[in-house]
């Protein structure tokens, strides 16, 4: 804005900026392949990023959607919430039944972005 004197004044408006740290999931299921009817065993670890020191570590007690999807299909399923350790590890058993995909999925915090592991594929025999 211009004042009558030809100075200029800027007033800026800024509201409140969210940083996110950022997060990784890794899965592993398996056997594979495996026989219909037997547990599947799902493992994996959520981290995110530590500023203090430049590294992923563990995130602590989150909730964490372990999620299959029949392979053909485009839709993950939810089959069940795990909470990650005290180290972000993760472990879940579901009863496998056909070929799909299985991931991790984690919806994010206020403070740590959400992400989705790669899915792994089992084959069911």
């Amino acid at each position: 804005m211009w004042a009558n004197d030809d100075s200029r004044a800027v007033r800026d408006a800024y509201t409140t900026v969210r940083l996110q740290r950022f997060s990784q999931l890794t899965l592993n299921a398996g056997p594979e392949p495996i026989a219909a009817g037997n547990p599947l065993t799902a493992t994996g670890r959520l981290t995110r990023a530590n500023w203090d020191t430049d590294t992923y570590a563990g995130y602590t007690a989150q909730p964490v959607k372990l999620q299959f999807r029949k392979a053909g299909t485009s839709t993950y399923n939810a089959l069940q919430t795990v909470h990650t350790s005290s180290t972000g590890d993760l472990k879940a058993t579901a009863t496998a039944s056909v070929d799909g995909y299985w991931r991790w999925n984690f919806a994010g915090t206020s403070t740590t972005s959400a992400v989705k592991a790669t899915g792994d594929y089992v084959d069911v025999q």
